[in-house]
């Protein structure tokens, strides 16, 4: 399955974390919001992303090593619509600049906000307004749109 998704990720504490290329973050205690994509095999590239053991690769796996993912949502679909979502998210939370965006000209795809609820408000706003088909889904109801993370940290699918 293709599609994009959105990580809900947890920061504990403040933390100062090597991303390899971008050189050192500091990330404040709080919540953020990731959009990535996956072309082929969505759920491995969730399944990957939760894992504790993994090679570093990407920018977001530098900080996955210092945080958790507490939610994800899912946006199954051919169209690439992962720019689009971060663009939209920029506009109404704070951008952490050029983290996961080196393959395309978007200001960043990880954002802040200071709570979960305001965080998640956001996302699905954005996406009501990219497709407002997607929030009104039968298959996406608000409870199964945002799929929590298991005990183990192992996405349900």
């Amino acid at each position: 399955m293709k599609g994009i998704y959105v990580l809900i990720i947890h920061v504990a504490k403040d933390v100062n974390v090597n991303t390899g290329a971008l050189g050192r973050i500091a990330f404040k205690k709080g919540l953020y919001a990731y959009v990535g994509s996956a072309q082929t095999n969505l759920e491995q590239r969730i399944k990957r992303h939760v894992r504790s053991e993994k090679r570093l690769f990407w920018h977001i796996d530098y900080l996955l090593d210092r945080a958790i993912v507490i939610r994800v949502i899912l946006i199954p679909g051919e169209e690439r619509i992962e720019c689009i979502l971060a663009r939209g998210l920029e506009q109404r939370l704070r951008c952490i600049p050029r983290f996961g965006s080196s393959d395309c000209n978007c200001s960043g795809h990880l954002f802040f906000a200071a709570g979960k609820s305001r965080l998640e408000e956001q996302v699905l706003k954005v996406l009501t307004i990219v497709d407002p088909t997607l929030c009104s889904h039968p298959a996406l109801e608000p409870a199964t749109f945002l799929q929590p993370l298991s005990e183990n940290r192992y996405l349900r699918l």
